[in-house]
């Protein structure tokens, strides 16, 4: 029996799964937790690793690992392979203005947004690697300078894995990515499947390295005690293979952020910038709907109501669809989709019949669900098919999210068990990587999944649509460091 490993270093934390190549079957798994933050030293990448893989039992017996990471983050490295500054992450929206100003150099309004989804399937915001460059070129100039090669999350630690360890020695260009992580940078085109350095060089002033985009089984290199590296992917594209998602499906995912990725077969280009053209980690693609309002706005509400993830589920489902009108629009970190980086959140209806617990928990998850469900639309609206929806995510584990989201967003969902899809789809590259001839992954028996339906209730989405630009600006926003104007 083969064994194979699967990494997911995401944003609050690294996980670790060991599953048998052939069947899929879970053998043992391990996590350990990232800092907080929005810029993050890789090296805490490497040690959560390293805790994660001792709690799964150690790694000497796989053969294969792949590793799936979040995307977009900016990871600067010099000559040798040093870190030359800390990580910015996803979420860091201090590049908002550099965002703005990168799509209308290129043309202003509608035409900046064509050429950039024509360049490189999307229109860039503030969590992609290209707007951080810019951010970078404009704050840090002698970063830029000792700056000698850019990648992302799992680049690096798939680097490290090959002999870099934390604080460099391999050489640069040794680094690798896959097609589906580097379509989160701005400057790599799934169409294509080339690098734009136009566009890196006008975000960052100059060139650097980057790495070279591997296909979806190849071998990208071997650890030290000689287990074969996968090229790896961007967590979304690992969830993606991790459900076994087909063209047709939809994965709705709310966990830190909250996602809905389709498998289509061809690329996809959106200029109103509502979708992102990525790439997938099979060699289709993966347009998407990243928003920021995810499990954290569910998490901040129970805190406020001072009650666990079950008690504001049982709240939750105490209240009656639209929570007599109660409306929360959740853009707590500021949002992605739409692109208002700089927004807060708002709760509207209050009175003295409708702000209750039950209520306000309710407004919390309808929220939510409602941005997923603009993201469905979205998605259509390209002609996207959108056949199965298949919901996954922490906040899935959820009775409430379970129960509420057919309603919202208007059809059942399918929830398979609780898992670590993103991990999983990693371990299913890596079972891949040890067959190199077969043009797709291996089939693993699907996760056994439960499917929800309920009556829609398109009156919520309609007084979610009343009130959504209804949001006040965020104090500090356009300053310094992190979104809310403080230091990183």
């Amino acid at each position: 029996m083969a064994l194979v490993a699967g990494v997911d270093t995401s944003t609050q934390s690294c996980k670790v799964v060991v599953r048998d190549s052939r069947t899929g079957e879970l053998v043992r798994e391990g996590r350990a937790p990232h800092p907080d933050g929005t810029e993050v030293h890789p090296r805490a990448w490497w040690l959560a690793f390293e805790a994660a893989a001792r709690r799964a039992g150690g790694l000497d017996d796989v053969a294969a690992l792949s590793v799936g990471g979040q995307q977009h983050g900016m990871v600067c490295l010099d000559e040798d392979g040093a870190v030359v500054r800390p990580a910015l992450l996803w979420n860091d929206l201090r590049s908002a203005g550099a965002a703005r100003s990168l799509v209308e150099e290129l043309g202003p309004g509608r035409v900046g947004r064509r050429a950039w989804a024509e360049a490189v399937g999307s229109v860039p915001v503030a969590s992609f690697t290209v707007t951080k460059l810019r951010w970078l070129a404009e704050n840090e100039p002698g970063s830029v300078a000792r700056t000698a090669a850019v990648c992302l999350p799992h680049d690096w630690l798939t680097w490290a894995l090959a002999g870099g360890g934390p604080e460099g020695g391999a050489p640069v260009a040794a680094l690798v990515t896959d097609r589906g992580d580097a379509s989160g940078t701005g400057y790599w085109s799934p169409a294509t499947g080339e690098y734009r350095m136009d566009l890196l060089e006008r975000a960052l002033g100059t060139t650097v390295r980057v790495p070279e985009v591997l296909g979806p089984s190849a071998v990208a290199g071997r650890t030290a005690s000689g287990v074969v590296l996968g090229p790896g992917t961007g967590d979304n594209a690992a969830a993606a293979l991790g459900v076994g998602a087909r063209p047709g499906d939809v994965v709705v995912s709310v966990g830190t952020s909250g996602t809905a990725a389709a498998v289509v077969d061809h690329p996809v280009a959106d200029e109103t910038g509502l979708v992102a053209g990525f790439a997938d980690a099979t060699g289709r693609y993966l347009p998407l709907v990243c928003t920021m309002s995810g499990a954290r706005v569910l998490d901040a509400t129970a805190a406020l109501l001072g009650v666990d993830g079950a008690g504001l589920s049982a709240l939750a489902l105490s209240a009656p669809p639209g929570a007599g009108g109660l409306a929360l629009v959740p853009y707590l970190e500021g949002e992605r989709t739409p692109d208002r980086p700089d927004a807060t959140g708002a709760l509207h209806g209050i009175t003295l019949s409708t702000l209750s617990p039950g209520n306000l928990a309710r407004a919390a998850v309808e929220g939510v669900l409602c941005g997923m469900a603009d993201a469905l639309d979205a998605l259509r609206s390209l002609g996207v098919s959108v056949r199965r929806v298949v919901l996954v995510g922490g906040a899935s584990r959820s009775e409430a999210v379970r129960r509420i989201a057919p309603a919202v967003l208007e059809m059942p969902v399918v929830v398979p068990e609780p898992a670590e899809y993103v991990a999983d789809g990693a371990a299913r590259q890596a079972a891949w990587v040890l067959d190199p001839g077969s043009p797709e992954p291996p089939e693993w028996p699907a996760a056994r999944s439960e499917t929800y339906s309920s009556d829609p209730t398109p009156e919520v989405r309609e007084r979610y649509a009343e009130v959504r630009e209804m949001t006040a600006t965020r104090l500090g926003a356009g300053g310094p460091g992190r979104p809310d104007g403080s230091g990183g």
